[in-house]
């Protein structure tokens, strides 16, 4: 019984997760709980990661690989290597002696190694890399026979077999070979045998009995123009039956002159539908149906092929049809007719029975077939092929894989980038490091909003390429974070990309912030106040101005008496002076008791006071900010672009901050101080501070604050 693999594990984002760093640990990997993974599951498009392995790792082509799906490539690529150590090389690059030929597909796998560097014209090298197979495509698609079952006219040297080819391609369709070209498979060239088998069988019964192609090759066009106007004649011909049962029913059966005036107005031709309705020809008692003169015009093209096709080779030329011959030619059709009613459905019919015949006759369904078989007789080499580029493939990415999917070792250890981390984006004197794709920026906020993380969305634009990306801000502020601001977004290539943001998440981005927050919104709100009454008192000042010069205006055309001014209301005023007193008596009993209070302190107790006051003012956001900062999780950020994150990752305070960069001053860099623009500053704002302060001190000396009675 082996021993059970001893795992490692490492702390970060708040919980454990494993750490992978041989070949072994990868192996046992399908022993490992997978309870215990970061991931599940994620997308194999919008990662910074090779599509092509993902596809191959995604074996049932969903766009998502899974954990199970990882298990089996990391099985797959341990058994065809002689040391599993190799697949966490990271590299391309492997020699043949490290292929495992203990098996069959290890055998195969070695001999189309050598085969594909043979083609290369490298017979005697030793190793095989991903550059050798950068046209691995064309070289399969190269080969005559590339194990895809299906055989294109390229592939044909025999000119009358690739003609036959090429007509089946015409007659029952194709399918693509691996070269790209139209070619067919067993299935299209078994149905079309059959078809035509079926078609050949039919057209015999038909030649074996005189009454069926009574005139030979020519009885199908004759039997097209009889069908093209049987009915029409038929019609006439009861018609004048009628007109001979009663004389009375021959004009009518004509058509009245009152159905000649109705069209009259009308643009007629031969083609109208409305001259095609009226009878054949005139209609009188049992008379014959003249085929040259007195014929509807709609329908003289169609009588002409019938005279010619069928009435001249039947029963001679003749100028006029009675209604005993024409029941002698419905009868000579019938046998025809129903032979026609047995026809199978056959896609080769359009190729005409000579051709059928010629294609039977040959044999090339035999042909055909032995080429089919040979293509698909060489589908385990050229699979071996593809499964050369899968080991290579395989033997490069995996451990980066696992170390972004199994454990976010990457992310959480800041050495490399995970590949969920698409780029970084530079804005308001800041680099966000933790950016992800996004498809749908309304989708993704609904899910991401629950992390707690401070995220910007932003469209990038580069040339006529465009994409969405979410970045998170985890150092700073958020008070120049706006919609409409513009950045600079470098993806992993470190192709730039202009980015605009165009949605934003607010959540605390630092402590820093949330200190300051209750002093910066007193401040904007008195700002706004202040604002609100300079512009009522500046729309004042404007309304009475345009007031005055309106009433002088008038004054000018007739300048009426000056109203009596209001005499002075001394209670009214003493009213309101009384009230102001009282609000500034109030505010200076409340500043008066903070001075007081603190001013009666020691002076070394004076900071801490005023220390305290503002941690009674900040603390609370700061609190709240902590705990926010504390549960902000990359999982739903992740989850919303398809991810399955098996964790709870946070993302901690200090953790946070290294993924968003602050601007900041090189090392050893000389800073000027000196600013020719600054705003110069004036004198009297401190010296009517002083006087306040000197102001208030005497008036608490005054009231005995300081003892003084």
């Amino acid at each position: 019984m082996t021993a059970p693999h001893t795992w490692n594990f490492f702390r970060a984002g708040g919980f454990d997760q494993v750490q992978l760093d041989t070949g072994a640990d990868l192996l046992a990997l399908k022993d490992l709980d997978q309870k215990l993974w970061v991931a599940l599951s994620c997308p194999t498009r919008g990662i910074e990661f090779d599509t092509r392995t993902l596809d191959m790792i995604d074996s049932d082509a969903d766009g998502r690989v899974r954990a199970n799906e990882v298990l089996t490539a990391i099985k797959w690529a341990g058994s065809l290597l002689k040391n599993a150590e190799l697949l966490v090389e990271g590299t391309d690059l492997l020699a043949l002696s490290e292929i495992d030929d203990s098996n069959a597909e290890g055998q195969q796998l070695l001999l189309s190694a050598r085969h594909i560097l043979k083609n290369l014209g490298k017979p005697e090298a030793a190793q095989i890399s991903m550059s050798d197979m950068t046209d691995i495509e064309k070289f399969v698609t190269g080969l005559q026979f590339n194990g895809d079952g299906v055989v294109s006219p390229a592939q044909v040297d025999d000119a009358a077999l690739r003609a036959t080819v090429e007509d089946i391609i015409k007659c029952a369709g194709s399918v693509s070979d691996l070269s790209g070209d139209a070619g067919i498979n067993q299935e299209i060239a078994d149905r079309f045998n059959a078809e035509a088998i079926a078609y050949s069988d039919w057209y015999a019964r038909g030649e074996e009995d005189a009454m069926i192609l009574m005139l030979g090759e020519q009885t199908q066009p004759a039997a097209d123009a009889f069908i093209a106007i049987k009915d029409k004649v038929g019609d006439y011909f009861t018609r004048c039956q009628l007109a001979a049962f009663d004389a009375r029913a021959a004009m009518p059966l004509s058509r009245s002159i009152e159905d000649y005036q109705q069209i009259s107005v009308r643009s007629l031709s031969a083609q109208s539908a409305e001259v095609a309705s009226f009878p054949l020809s005139i209609i009188a008692a049992d008379q014959p149906l003249s085929l040259t003169a007195g014929v509807n015009p709609a329908w003289q093209v169609r009588l002409d092929a019938l005279c010619t096709l069928v009435v001249t080779p039947m029963l001679g030329k003749k100028d006029a049809l009675n209604a005993d011959e024409w029941a002698v030619l419905c009868g000579k059709f019938a046998a025809f007719e129903a032979w026609q009613a047995g026809k199978p459905q056959s896609s080769a019919e359009q190729l005409g029975i000579a051709r059928i015949r010629d294609i039977l006759a040959c044999g090339h369904k035999k042909l055909i077939d032995e080429l089919i078989a040979q293509d698909k007789a060489v589908e385990a080499e050229v699979k071996a092929v593809h499964s050369v580029e899968r080991l290579l493939l395989y033997k490069r990415d995996l451990f980066v894989l696992v170390n972004n999917f199994v454990s976010f070792r990457n992310f959480y250890t800041g050495r490399e980038k995970g590949i969920f981390q698409v780029g970084t984006l530079y804005l308001d004197g800041r680099s966000c490091e933790l950016t992800v794709k996004v498809e749908d920026v309304g989708k993704h906020a609904v899910s991401a909003t629950m992390s707690g993380v401070c995220l910007a969305y932003c469209d990038c634009v580069r040339g006529a390429e465009k994409m969405s990306i979410a970045a998170a801000f985890t150092a700073g502020d958020s008070d120049y974070l706006l919609v409409g601001r513009n950045g600079v977004f470098y993806d992993r290539k470190g192709q730039d990309w202009d980015a605009t943001i165009v949605r934003i998440i607010d959540h605390p981005i630092s402590i820093r912030q949330a200190f300051w927050s209750p002093y910066k919104k007193l401040s904007k709100a008195i700002s706004e106040q202040l604002q609100k009454i300079a512009t009522a008192k500046a729309s004042t000042a404007e309304t009475s101005m345009i007031k005055a010069v309106v009433d002088n205006g008038k004054a000018v055309v007739a300048a009426p008496a000056p109203p009596p001014k209001p005499a002075f209301d001394v209670g009214k005023f003493a009213g309101i002076f009384a009230a102001i007193g009282l609000a500034i008596g109030a505010i200076g009993g409340i500043l008066a008791h903070i001075v007081g209070g603190v001013l009666g302190l020691k002076s070394w107790q004076i900071p801490l006071a005023l220390a305290g006051l503002m941690l009674l003012v900040s603390g609370p956001a700061m609190v709240l900010a902590w705990f926010k900062l504390k549960r902000r999780n990359l999982a739903p950020i992740l989850d919303a672009n398809g991810w399955a994150v098996n964790a709870r990752a946070r993302i901690n305070i200090p953790f946070g901050t290294s993924l968003t960069g602050l601007a900041s001053l090189p090392i050893g860099a000389h800073r000027s101080l000196f600013d020719p623009f600054a705003e110069k500053k004036t004198a009297w704002p401190f010296y009517a501070l002083i006087l306040a302060v000197v102001g208030m001190v005497a008036g608490l000396w005054y009231f005995g604050f300081f003892g003084h009675h």
